[in-house]
């Protein structure tokens, strides 16, 4: 897995994250995974390091990945709504790569120090297509969201 901070300017360098399996254990999407598919998603998945107040998506932007939070939080804006406030094992981005026709929904902005997991939407849709079981979890894990967001909590 190869990390990437704005400083970079997006150029990967190779950096060991404690105990990779663990982390990807303990956040809801990919819990209950084997390690073999724990590996796979760690194989495609390039690690940030994203300083507050940096841009993650922008509304009516096309997605080209999706963002996996281990620690720190993310703020979702979107006009004339309340903001959202995610943070670790939360993912965000999805939408724009699972509608082929759709474009980002919102802005999503580091609002602490960000250390992530970047997915990109090729990856994504094979991990998906091989692993099902992600696409179900990920399936319940968005209607809990959503269900949280209409009682407005």
């Amino acid at each position: 897995m190869a990390e990437r901070g704005a400083s970079e300017g997006g150029s990967p360098i190779e950096t060991h994250m404690p105990d990779q399996l663990t982390t990807l254990r303990g956040v809801p999407l990919f819990a209950g995974l084997d390690d073999e598919v724990l590996r796979r998603v760690l194989d495609v998945a390039v690690e940030r390091v994203v300083p507050a107040g940096e841009v993650l998506t922008r509304a009516s932007e096309e997605g080209a990945s999706m963002f996996l939070i281990l620690e720190g939080t993310v703020v979702i804006e979107n006009p004339g709504r309340d903001p959202i406030e995610l943070g670790p094992g939360e993912f965000v981005g999805e939408l724009a790569l699972l509608i082929p026709e759709a474009v980002r929904s919102a802005w999503v902005r580091a609002r602490t120090d960000l250390h992530c997991l970047e997915i990109s939407g090729d990856d994504f849709q094979r991990l998906l297509e091989d692993e099902p079981r992600i696409a179900l979890t990920m399936l319940r894990l968005l209607a809990r969201r959503f269900w949280r967001y209409l009682r407005g909590a």
